[in-house]
């Protein structure tokens, strides 16, 4: 099953914004942009019309709610600390990539509107997260799981200590092949 239903992500919208998205991941398909982009964006729009029509403060959102060429920097500021209080600064951020995309096809590829409501509303902050780091001791445990001399033993011994003296990630690990790596200078060939 395909992750973009577009009739899933439109349903409940007015006609005037269905048609728009449809136009837009047209528009977006035939830019060969991936299925997942295209998913994350149109939800964007999606949700930002389902808020203005059920969540929205404003009394006068309800033009935006019908048709994005109404839809103003107030509604869409209003609509990002919605979802920050709802879900999440990263999600909000996700949300205004999309918002600008959508609101940027709207103006210059379907000159629907004279200025993008996204050209001053700031992007969400979103906190840094620090990455722990496993400590000596939890990695010297980790090892003693790996007794033995036999093939299984060395292997997985092998991969731990490669995590841990590179700090490669899992897809960098799972795709190294033995033509990648320079056994005379202990190192990554390509």
């Amino acid at each position: 099953m395909p992750l973009l239903d577009l009739d899933r992500v439109t349903v409940g919208l007015s006609m005037t914004w269905t048609g728009f998205c449809r136009d837009w991941d047209l528009s977006l398909r035939s830019g060969s942009y991936p299925e997942t982009t295209r998913y994350n964006y149109l939800l964007a729009a999606a949700q930002l019309a389902r808020y203005l029509g059920e969540y929205s403060p404003d009394p006068e959102a309800g033009d935006a709610t019908e048709d994005p060429t109404a839809v103003g920097k107030a509604h869409v500021e209003a609509f990002q600390a919605w979802m920050i209080q709802t879900r999440s600064a990263s999600t909000a951020l996700n949300k205004h990539k999309g918002l600008q995309q959508f609101f940027k096809w709207l103006m210059l590829d379907e000159q629907e509107i004279d200025r993008s409501p996204m050209q001053r509303v700031r992007q969400p902050k979103t906190a840094k997260k620090l990455i722990p780091i496993i400590r000596d001791v939890d990695t010297a445990k980790v090892l003693g799981t790996c007794t033995g001399k036999d093939f299984i033993a060395l292997r997985d011994e092998a991969i731990i200590r490669l995590y841990y003296n590179t700090g490669a990630r899992l897809a960098e690990v799972a795709n190294l092949h033995l033509n990648d790596v320079d056994l005379t200078t202990d190192s990554r060939s390509c």
